[in-house]
Parts: structure tokens; C-alpha cells; sequence
């Protein structure tokens, strides 16, 4: 037996070195399986090591429906942890967090020496916090379920194409696989490497009945991927070659209009919930912006700059986050965004942290400005330069408006304000810089990387009739290393025509085979045409060559006629989103910010007002004006003093622009693409420039505009 095996050893390389197999074989897919999984995934890797760790300190038993509930989730998203681990995880990730906001309470509270209701409010916020990290941990492995989901299900259809093609001219599901499994794209093409790791580690013993038991976990979310799955099974055990074909395009057919009816019910289905974000994220906000100037004075200060921070800045964008993040959930797979961001050339610039660094630079003088009321009211710097802490508009030779304060702090139990003109009008700064900031650094890291998308895009475009045509002059007989010369030429005045025209002299005058032609690590026409469609279109010639001329030009104009077919499906559904995506678009970056920057205008409006009426009742006593009686009753019930300063208001508006920009904006790209950071980050920076620009405009064209209708207006009552 020993020699025996000795010999098979010896032999069986040989063997396969002989049939020139395709280089995603067996052993090659599952002996890199782990060490393929820790570079794919470094963001899951890293919440498992936090499960392995924290999530064994506390050793929970889950009810068997909580328990298998999880630990379906957890084996959708590929991570090597139990449900037990999670659940510690959550209570212990709470319970520190209790902890530290329990001794900063603790320390306030010694420090201040008074239980005020901020004490309190803090501590509420406290257990707010210890709740939010509690779900954020809890529900951490249906989102990275569902990010696999999105990011796998968006692979579908190449998936069934890449096997059906390989199958029309090799009727092997084993190989099959395993060439889907090299041309994917990760996180699916882990999935299909992990079908055979399971045969290889005798898990099971078949390939069907791995592929079969990895198809159990997309009967949730892709039944038509199971379908077409189960017609390429059938057409092994088909007879005839013509009915074996059919069934195979058939599959195909199966998933594109399974793909199709989804979306068709998901647009329905979110017109509800899209319309919730937009009236309780964007509409009811920005009508409590406008009451609530008037309703801190009229509760005479019970409302403080910090209950708009935390309403504005903190519970509403959680909410819009929790209303966004149930309609992704719910989103169809099957088509999206299919491309590796980590295989891009150019994926070093969006990791560097040279762009961020850049945009501090030109941002933080900016911030500095918005600044400059709290830095000359609460710092000792104007007295280093000789400044004072405050000046008015006579002060500096300016007849309107003369007695107006520049950033007009009262003392009233204390400093409060600022209230001035002045001040409310480089507040916008603040926002701005904050805006600024992500819009430079997401512009300088995505933008070689979208252009070059776009032009990969538009290739491949182009590359879809040109790969028809050489189809149609290998279906004639004409062999490969002509037929490319041929096709160049009649690619005249196309972006492909090069593509030919290097693989053309590299077969003629290099003496190259087709195959190194086309991949020859340092003169393969691939090197400069970085396309996924391109490198797999020119593998199945190469492999269907093998088989014969008419193999390979059925090969080729399939798989052109399928791309076409899938482009249709894709642009049939971006049609079918149309309508609720550009809804979203304009609430996002044209009503959100329009609507800000008039309410921020009022705020400005009635703080002028009512300081320019405190100033006429403490100069001329109690008036009677147009027939009202007693002025200064009230004057002294709309106090300025209670208002809540316009300043730290129009802040907090400003980063709640940026911050439903940033949430929505990543629901829309789930929406149209799936899970793609790229688009993701590249979109952030787009809407941020509209939305930021537009709402700085308009706030400040409001501000000063209502503030000279209340000056002139006052002007005549006195």
C-alpha cells in the first residue's frame, strides 16, 4: 500500500500538469482559504477578537429560538464565534460604559457641588448610552449579515453566468466552481472556495452536496438563486446537448427575473418607511427649529443650548439612522456594485491619511473663525493684542445699526450669549469647516479611483459588441491569433481598439501564445486593462479554445449577449428606484438645508428684535406704543436672556445638515448599489459640497436680510 501511494503521488502532478487544468484548482482554493478570509474581512476579524475576548467573561445560555437565530446570522457573516459571545459581549460593552459615565456623574457632581437638572440630564444620557451600545453590539450580527448579504448577493448574477458559460462547453459542475470561485469577487468567491474546503475536510463528500447545503442559507434572501442553481444541477443529467443548453440559459433567465420582481416589490415596499425619514428626519426637525427660539424665552430658560444639541445632534440622526437602517435591511440582492475596492491600483490613496491631513490644514483656520466670539469672550488673547472683548457697529465708524453688539454677551446669572449679528454670522463657519473638512479629504481619496470606475465602466461597454464580433469571426473559422488583428481594426475610434492592437503585436511580432498575449505578467494586454469583465471574457476564450474555434465563439457571444441582457436588468431597475432615490437626493441636499438656513435666518431675526426692544425699554423706562400699554411687562416676558443664543442654535443645525448628509447618503448607495464604500465615501463628498454650500448661502442671506427688515422696522418705531 505504501508503494502504491508513493507512486499516486508521483504521478498524479504529472497528470494534471499534462491537462494544463485551470489554475483554480481544489487544492489551490482551499489551502488559502483561512489566510483569504483574515485579508477580506479585517473589520469582522477585529469584532471577532473583541467576542473572543470581552465575550467570554460572562458565560450566557440563550433560549434555543434566540440562540439559533443569532447563530444563523453569525454563520451568514463567516464569523468564528457563538451566540453566547455576542450576548456577553453587548452586556459588558454596556456595563463599562455605565460605569464611566456613572464617575464622570460622580466627579461633576464634587466638582460643581450641586445636583443641577444638566447633572441629571447627563446621567440620562448616560443610560441612553449604555442602551444604544447594548443594541449596537446586540444587532452587530444581523448588520454584518446583512453587509455580507448585500456585498455576496450583488455577485448572483456573474456568478450564474461564470458557470453557465464554463458549462456549455464543459458539462462539469466541479470545475465549474471552481473557475466562478477565481473570477469573482470576494466576499462570494470565499463562499464558493468554501464549498470545496467542506469536501476536502470530509464534511461532506460530494461538491453537490456542499453547493447544496451553502444554497440553504440563501433561502431567506435569493430563492432564484437556489433555482438556477438546482436547473444547472439537471443539466448534468440531461441527454441531449440541445436541451442541456437550453436548461443552462435557462438558469440564467430564472435569476435575472427573480432579481427583477424583487426590486419591482421592494420600491413599494419603502415608499412607506422613505416617507417616515423624510417627515420625522428632515420636515418635523425643522418646524421645531422654528419654534423653539420662541419657546425657551416663553419658558422663561427651561430649554438650554444643550437640549438642542442633544435633540438635533444626538437623538434624531439616531433615529433617522435606526428608519434607514430597517430599509436596507429589507433591501433585494442581485445586483449592486460587484467590484473589490482592495484590487484597484490606486487603493493606497484611499487608505492614506495624507488627504486628511491636508484638509485639517485648510479647515482649521476656518474653524477658528467660527470660534472667535467664545475665544474673545472666555480667553485672555484680546488682551494680549490689545483688543476689546466686544465692539459695536458705531465702534468701528458703521451709522446703521450703530448700538448693535458685534457678539452682544449678557450677564444675566452669569454670561449667556452670544446674541449678535456678528457672531450668528461666523457661527456658520463652524458647520462649514466641519462640512469642508470630509468634502476635501473624501474628494482627494476617491477621486482617482471614481474616474478610473467610470472609465472601466465605459470600456466595458465599448468591450461587450467588440467581444460579439470576435465570436462571430472565430465562429467562421478564423483563428484566434488573426482574429484579434481583424477586430482591431475594425475598432477604429473605440477605447478597445488599443486592447486588440496590443494583444495583435504581442502574438506577431513577440511570438506569443494567445494566452500569454493576454495575461503575460509583464506584457499581457490585461496589465493595462484592468477590467474584471475583460480578464474573465478572454480566460473563457482561452479555455474554451481548447475545446475548438465554434466552442469558444459560442462562448463569446454568449457570454457578450448575457452582459447586454444583465445591463438591461440593471438599468430596468435603476428605473424602477428612479423615483424614490431622487426623492431622497433633493430632501438630502436641496429641502433639508433651504428650509436650515431660513430658520436659522428667523432665530437671527427675532434675537435682534428682542434685544433691540430690551434696549428701548432700559433707555426710555415703561412706553406706550401704537396703542400697547406697558412695553416693559412685555419686554420682561420675552427676555433675551432666556433665548437660547443663536450661536450655539445655528451650530447645532449646521452639524445636523452634515450629519442626515452622511446617513442618508449611505442609505442611498445601499439603495442603487449595495454594500460599496467607495461610492459610498465619493457620494458623502458630492452632496456634502450641495448640501453645505447651499445651506451656508441661504442661512446667511436670510440672517442678514430679515436682521436689516428688523433693524429698519425698529428704526421707524423709535
Amino acid at each position: 500500500m505504501a508503494e502504491i501511494d508513493e507512486i499516486y503521488k508521483k504521478y498524479s502532478g504529472k497528470i494534471e500538469q499534462e491537462l494544463n487544468l485551470d489554475d483554480a484548482t481544489i487544492q489551490d482554493v482551499s489551502r488559502d482559504y483561512l489566510e483569504f478570509k483574515k485579508e477580506m474581512m479585517p473589520d469582522i476579524s477585529r469584532y471577532e477578537r473583541w467576542c473572543q475576548s470581552l465575550g467570554n467573561i460572562i458565560k450566557i445560555k440563550l433560549a434555543v429560538k434566540d440562540n439559533d437565530n443569532i447563530q444563523r446570522k453569525l454563520n451568514i457573516a463567516h464569523l468564528d464565534i457563538n451566540s453566547g459571545q455576542t450576548m456577553s459581549l453587548a452586556l459588558i460593552s454596556s456595563l463599562l460604559v455605565f460605569l464611566l459615565g456613572l464617575a464622570l456623574t460622580a466627579g461633576i457632581y464634587f466638582v460643581i457641588n450641586e445636583f443641577s437638572s444638566a447633572l441629571l440630564l447627563f446621567f440620562g444620557l448616560v443610560i441612553i448610552s449604555c442602551l444604544f451600545v447594548f443594541y449596537y453590539f446586540y444587532s452587530m450580527p444581523a448588520r454584518l449579515a446583512n453587509k455580507w448579504r448585500l456585498k455576496a448577493s450583488s455577485q448572483m448574477v456573474p456568478c450564474i453566468l461564470y458557470v453557465v458559460v464554463y458549462m456549455r462547453h464543459t458539462s462539469n459542475l466541479e470545475r465549474a466552481i471552481a473557475f466562478a470561485a477565481k473570477h469573482l469577487e470576494p466576499p462570494l468567491a470565499l463562499d464558493f472556495k468554501k464549498i470545496f474546503w467542506d469536501v476536502e475536510t470530509g464534511k461532506y463528500s460530494t461538491i453537490k452536496e456542499s453547493l447544496d447545503s451553502y444554497l440553504e442559507s440563501w433561502k431567506d434572501y435569493g430563492m432564484e438563486f437556489i433555482e438556477a442553481f438546482h436547473l444547472i444541477e439537471s443539466s448534468l443529467f440531461e441527454p441531449s446537448e440541445t436541451r442541456r443548453i437550453l436548461i443552462l440559459e435557462k438558469s440564467l433567465q430564472v435569476i435575472l427575473d427573480g432579481v427583477y420582481e424583487k426590486t419591482l416589490k421592494y420600491t413599494r415596499d419603502i415608499r412607506s418607511p422613505l416617507t417616515n425619514v423624510y417627515m420625522l428626519g428632515i420636515v418635523l426637525p425643522t418646524l421645531a427649529l422654528a419654534i423653539i427660539p420662541l419657546a425657551a424665552v416663553l419658558l422663561q430658560g427651561l430649554i438650554r443650548w444643550y437640549h438642542v444639541f442633544i435633540l438635533f445632534n444626538i437623538l434624531v440622526p439616531f433615529f433617522v439612522f435606526y428608519l434607514t437602517s430597517e430599509i436596507m435591511m429589507k433591501r433585494p440582492g442581485g445586483y449592486g456594485e460587484t467590484e473589490l475596492l482592495e484590487r484597484n491600483p490606486d487603493y493606497a490613496k484611499y487608505k492614506s491619511r495624507k488627504p486628511y491631513v491636508i484638509a485639517a490644514l485648510i479647515c482649521l483656520p476656518i474653524l477658528i473663525l467660527g470660534l472667535l466670539p467664545l475665544i474673545f469672550q472666555y480667553t485672555s488673547i484680546p488682551s494680549w493684542i490689545g483688543l476689546q472683548k466686544d465692539y459695536t457697529f458705531g465702534d468701528l465708524g458703521f451709522s446703521f445699526m450703530r448700538d448693535s453688539k458685534f457678539f452682544d454677551f449678557q450677564q444675566q446669572d452669569g454670561i449667556v450669549g452670544p446674541f449678535g449679528l456678528v457672531a450668528l454670522i461666523l457661527s456658520l463657519l463652524v458647520p462649514f469647516s466641519i462640512g469642508l473638512f470630509f468634502i476635501i479629504s473624501y474628494n482627494m481619496k476617491t477621486k482617482q479611483l471614481i474616474k478610473a470606475r467610470e472609465d472601466s465602466k465605459d470600456l466595458e461597454n465599448e468591450f461587450t459588441g467588440s467581444l460579439f464580433q470576435l465570436g462571430n469571426r472565430l465562429g467562421d473559422g478564423m483563428p484566434a491569433e488573426i482574429a484579434f488583428g481583424r477586430i482591431a481594426e475594425a475598432s477604429t475610434g473605440l477605447r478597445t481598439e488599443n486592447f486588440f492592437q496590443i494583444v495583435n503585436t504581442n502574438i506577431h511580432q513577440q511570438g506569443m501564445s494567445v494566452e500569454n498575449a493576454l495575461f503575460d505578467k509583464k506584457r499581457g494586454a490585461i496589465i493595462y486593462y484592468p477590467s474584471q469583465l475583460i480578464s474573465t471574457s478572454m480566460r473563457i476564450l482561452v479555455e474554451s479554445a481548447k475545446k475548438g474555434l465554434d466552442i469558444a465563439a459560442r462562448s463569446l457571444m454568449s457570454i457578450s449577449e448575457y452582459v447586454k441582457n444583465i445591463h438591461k436588468i440593471n438599468e430596468r431597475l435603476r428605473d424602477l428606484l428612479a423615483e424614490v432615490v431622487s426623492d431622497m437626493q433633493s430632501n438630502m441636499v436641496f429641502l433639508a438645508p433651504l428650509l436650515a438656513g431660513i430658520v436659522v435666518g428667523l432665530a437671527g431675526m427675532i434675537s435682534l428684535i428682542l434685544g433691540k426692544l430690551q434696549a428701548i425699554f432700559l433707555q426710555g423706562g415703561n412706553l406706550e406704543l401704537g396703542g400697547i400699554a406697558n412695553l416693559g411687562s412685555i419686554i420682561n416676558l420675552f427676555d433675551l436672556t432666556k433665548m437660547i443664543p443663536t450661536y450655539y442654535l445655528q451650530i447645532a443645525v449646521g452639524i445636523y445638515i452634515i450629519q442626515i448628509i452622511f446617513i442618508l447618503t449611505k442609505t442611498l448607495v445601499a439603495i442603487d448599489a449595495g454594500e460599496d464604500k467607495l461610492k459610498t465615501v465619493y457620494d458623502t463628498s458630492k452632496n456634502l459640497k450641495r448640501g453645505m454650500i447651499l445651506y451656508v448661502i441661504v442661512a446667511f442671506i436670510a440672517i442678514v436680510a430679515l436682521s436689516i427688515l428688523a433693524a429698519v422696522t425698529l428704526g421707524g418705531i423709535v
